[in-house]
């Protein structure tokens, strides 16, 4: 499979590539989210309602796309964000996606959901790493979790609060994820012809190992957290804003709330000491009909820019995206299907094509707009069709 030019030139070939190597049990879950999928498909479609407003005869023979992001210099105006079962895509999972960010000169956001270790994810970049909490396996897992990132030297934590349960992720019942998770061999044969039909996947999904449990969520006690059990885990230990104070506690560091969509919990996560936000609605995945981020994003920026750092995430599959929510406010965004994608198609060398492609296409947006520098990037580059909130 060659990712070279002219055959791999957007995301959404590499989402073909991706398609067509993985079952769909994996493929669903990487590409589908909660019900309807309506947030999904917004999320990806608002993004064409807001309209740049370039200044020509502009020479801009170099673009910098640097920014700062909780005091970590980064070389592009995105990070790769948390996705939980990774390894699940690819057998490097985690580790390709760590490797891919410091080759970069970006950062990479571990989630708690890995399939390998905290320390050896870090290990793999000389860049800035930050980590991501769910509080699955409950506190003292949670604790142990932070210890260790601190300890490996990560920069920040992200914590996540948009998932009090599971989101009803309907492509997953259909294709079999649970069962594919599981361990009772009977009930995965509905579904072997599908993953027989893909043999690649199959072939290092066996020589990985298959199913393993989560390294970085150890249960005082009991162990690591079996996979299939993780949906019944993050129900039993949602996270609340009291929760902060210990983890802060534990941590001692920059936190991030990420899953933030209304202007309240912007504020709320100011009046929390917050370093951070992230807009997003997880990707769709949680709960259904909400606006997308891009949508919100005007009002969270109004309510406490300069407050906090605001980072964007959602809908993300174009270097152009990346430049209209930066112009929209945002300090930096986060890539989550737009590198995944490359991942599940071929592991390091896809993240890195995927890199490539958003980095191509931030510079050619900033030279045709006329704009030598993200730092530049206001909204007198871009127009709003009416639907995007305020509040």
């Amino acid at each position: 499979m060659s990712l070279a030019a002219p055959r791999v030139v957007t995301i959404s070939d590499l989402r073909r590539l991706a398609r067509a190597r993985l079952p769909d049990a994996v493929f669903g879950y990487l590409d589908g989210a909660a019900d309807d999928e309506v947030t999904l498909k917004d999320s990806e479609a608002a993004f064409r309602e807001v309209y740049f407003k370039p200044r020509f005869a502009v020479a801009t023979p170099a673009c910098d796309l640097s920014v700062t992001v909780l005091g970590q210099k980064l070389d592009l105006p995105f990070l790769l964000a948390p996705i939980g079962y990774s390894r699940l895509m690819h057998p490097m999972g985690e580790l390709a996606a760590s490797a891919a960010a410091g080759k970069a000169g970006t950062a990479y956001i571990l989630s708690t959901m890995s399939g390998h270790r905290i320390e050896d994810v870090k290990a793999q970049s000389p860049g800035p790493t930050f980590y991501q909490l769910y509080l699955a396996g409950g506190r003292g897992a949670a604790e142990g979790a932070i210890a260790r990132a601190r300890a490996a030297g990560y920069k920040a934590l992200f914590v996540t609060i948009d998932t009090p349960v599971a989101g009803n992720r309907e492509r997953d019942v259909r294709n079999g994820m649970k069962e594919l998770m599981g361990k009772n061999p009977f009930a995965k044969l509905p579904y072997i012809p599908n993953i027989l039909a893909h043999p690649r996947w199959l072939a290092g999904f066996m020589m990985d190992g298959m199913t393993r449990p989560f390294p970085n969520i150890v249960v005082p006690g009991k162990g690591p957290l079996e996979a299939i059990d993780v949906a019944q885990a993050l129900e039993s230990a949602q996270v609340s804003w009291t929760d902060l104070k210990w983890i802060r506690e534990a941590w001692g560091g920059p936190i991030v709330i990420k899953g933030v969509i209304t202007v309240d919990d912007a504020r709320r996560a100011v009046d929390h000491g917050a370093e951070g936000i992230v807009v997003s609605t997880h990707a769709g995945r949680q709960l259904d009909t909400c606006p997308a981020s891009i949508r919100v994003l005007p009002g969270v920026v109004e309510a406490v820019k300069g407050k906090t750092t605001i980072l964007f995430d959602g809908g993300i599959r174009r270097g152009s995206h990346v430049i209209k929510a930066i112009a929209m406010g945002a300090d930096a965004c986060l890539l989550g299907r737009g590198y995944a994608y490359g991942m599940a198609a071929a592991g390091q060398a896809g993240i890195d094509r995927a890199v490539e492609i958003f980095r191509a296409d931030i510079i050619r947006t900033l030279k045709l707009l006329g704009c030598a520098s993200i730092s530049d990037l206001d909204e007198s580059y871009i127009s709003l069709k009416h639907g995007f909130r305020a509040d």
